[in-house]
């Protein structure tokens, strides 16, 4: 198993586990390899020595702030999803009827334009616009 370092093209780091170097090309090409951040398929190898993490306090030493910030973004997002409910495209009108009594106070989540975001933070309606990378909605492998 090849433990590669990769990049996307809007320098979000991570890690991608490969068979082999040839599998790694074979699924960079065909477009399956994309940032578990952004979702970007511009993905580039980066330069990396071997690593042996003999013991704890120098692995996580070894681990740049910059993906400790991005596995804690991503753990942000999973909880968002465990802890809120999924209304999909009824978002704005689902958190009106909250927000005005008409429905169980509650945690939601889902999709609203642009318009819709500002119409709901004119009305005094608190939102959060946050868009969720697609990685998200399955159990990530």
């Amino acid at each position: 198993m090849k433990v590669l370092d990769l990049r996307c093209s809007h320098g979000h780091s991570f890690e991608g586990w490969f068979a082999s170097e040839d599998a790694f090309q074979s699924q960079l090409a065909s477009g399956r390899v994309e940032c578990p951040v952004c979702e970007d398929r511009g993905i580039r190898k980066m330069l990396s020595a071997p690593r042996l993490n003999l013991d704890t306090s120098t692995a996580l030493a070894a681990v740049p702030s910059s993906r400790s910030e991005q596995a804690a973004w991503l753990g942000a997002l999973r909880q968002v999803l465990a802890n809120t409910e999924d209304v999909g495209s009824q978002f704005a009108e689902e958190a009106r009827r909250i927000h005005y009594g008409e429905s169980a106070q509650r945690s939601i989540r889902g999709e609203a334009s642009r318009e819709q975001t500002l119409e709901l933070l004119d009305e005094g309606i608190n939102v959060l616009p946050l868009q969720l990378p697609a990685s998200l909605k399955e159990p990530l492998q």
